[in-house]
């Protein structure tokens, strides 16, 4: 863990200083906010820095990491072990120092008189809501060990369904990449090579063979400056991204772009109805479950609509005519959530909208899969075939006026 300098005044309006190990810095304001404490400024010490500022993989705390950690974390308590020592033990193993340093810090916390589910909850972006929503759940109804196993299938189910959707776009990617080092070493070798041949014959080009000469010339003599232009373009994109309107712009994007768009549907309204599913097995009333699904889901424009179920649901509406109202998921899975609603088997019945269109998803992203592969073969051939016939052709014509 880092050491942090925190500057703070108590409710007497006395200032303090003083050193305090923490996770971040976040974590550290969190903790003193909670004790009363106004706090001025959290500052890294000298020559130490926080955990959140480390690089590399080690510092981020992978999906496939923490359902390890919840398995192993699992099999202790059932062996009869107290919370506290299996957090203990587990982070004494952990080769991640971020994860480490986290573990630490809820069995401080834990340790201290914190619920398990505060505790997970204080170490910030690092640890999903519905982890911390379905621990609390287990906390209340005492039944933690039952709890946990489900949120371990629940991620499994989830990693092996995202496992094999990314699967399946490699092929794709390889040709693109494929398509792209080869036009690459065509317009940066092969064209200036050609270029030379040609201004030593003086002969008359063709106007496409000048275009084709032009552009490789140019990306010979300039490929620094258009390399940075690519980053400075790549860079603005991914900042705009990253922000809320730019995030927003690209998932509405998303769903209208064809084909694609009702996959990235089905996808996300999969993903909700598992996470619902779940949340509500564990024992969590509806409307907080829908809540806490609404702020898991990486969709803003599903996560809205969620949103907006879930303050009909607490007006007093059902849950079907409530999404139905949001004109966006699918009929079917409205007719499902409806039926489950009626013989009081939601749970299942949303685990079941989840099985359907998973299933979906995967055949529907196959065929179209099916459809792009063949595409971009025929559009690798009729570029490399552009190039080079526009490369070759005026040796073609002047052999015919040697021959004449």
């Amino acid at each position: 863990m880092a050491e942090f300098l925190v500057k703070m005044a108590d409710e007497r309006g006395h200032v303090l200083e003083q050193m305090e190990s923490g996770v971040s810095e976040q974590e550290i304001k969190d903790r003193f906010a909670q004790q009363g404490f106004y706090v001025y400024s959290v500052r890294t010490r000298a020559g130490v820095l926080p955990l959140g500022s480390l690089k590399g993989r080690k510092r981020k705390l992978k999906t496939e990491e923490f359902v390890i950690f919840n398995q192993q974390f699992l099999t202790l308590i059932k062996a009869g072990l107290p919370i506290l020592k299996s957090l203990d033990l587990l982070a004494k193993r952990q080769r991640n120092a971020y994860f480490k340093a986290m573990l630490e810090n809820v069995q401080e916390r834990v340790r201290s008189g914190q619920l398990l589910s505060d505790a997970f909850a204080a170490q910030g972006a690092g640890i999903s809501r519905i982890y911390t929503t379905t621990i609390l759940a287990g906390e209340r109804s005492g039944n933690l060990e039952e709890v946990l196993a489900r949120y371990i299938s629940f991620q499994r189910v989830t990693l092996t369904f995202r496992k094999k959707l990314l699967s399946s776009l490699w092929y794709p990617a390889l040709l693109i990449c494929a398509l792209a080092v080869m036009l690459t070493f065509l317009m940066t070798y092969v064209v200036p090579q050609f270029a030379d041949l040609y201004s030593s014959l003086n002969a008359q080009l063709p106007p496409m063979t000048v275009m084709m000469l032009g552009i490789g010339t140019a990306l010979q003599h300039y490929y620094w400056l258009i390399l940075l232009v690519i980053v400075a373009i790549a860079a603005g994109l991914y900042l705009w991204i990253r922000s809320e309107s730019g995030a927003r712009t690209v998932d509405t994007v998303r769903y209208k772009m064809p084909l694609l768009g009702t996959i990235w549907m089905k996808y996300q309204v999969s993903m909700f109805s598992r996470t619902l599913s779940t949340l509500l097995t564990g024992g969590l009333p509806l409307v907080p479950s829908l809540e806490t699904a609404s702020r898991s889901i990486n969709s803003f424009r599903i996560s809205d609509n969620v949103e907006q179920a879930a303050r009909r649901v607490r007006e007093g509406q059902s849950l079907a005519y409530s999404l139905e109202e949001s004109k966006f998921f699918p009929d079917l899975a409205i007719e499902m959530i409806e039926v489950g609603e009626s013989t009081g088997a939601l749970a299942t019945m949303l685990n079941s909208v989840a099985e359907f269109f998973e299933e979906d998803v995967q055949n529907s992203l196959a065929t179209a899969l099916q459809l792009v592969e063949p595409l971009i073969l025929v559009f690798m051939g009729v570029t490399v075939a552009f190039v080079l016939i526009s490369l070759y052709l005026p040796i073609f014509s002047l052999g015919a006026q040697m021959q004449h």
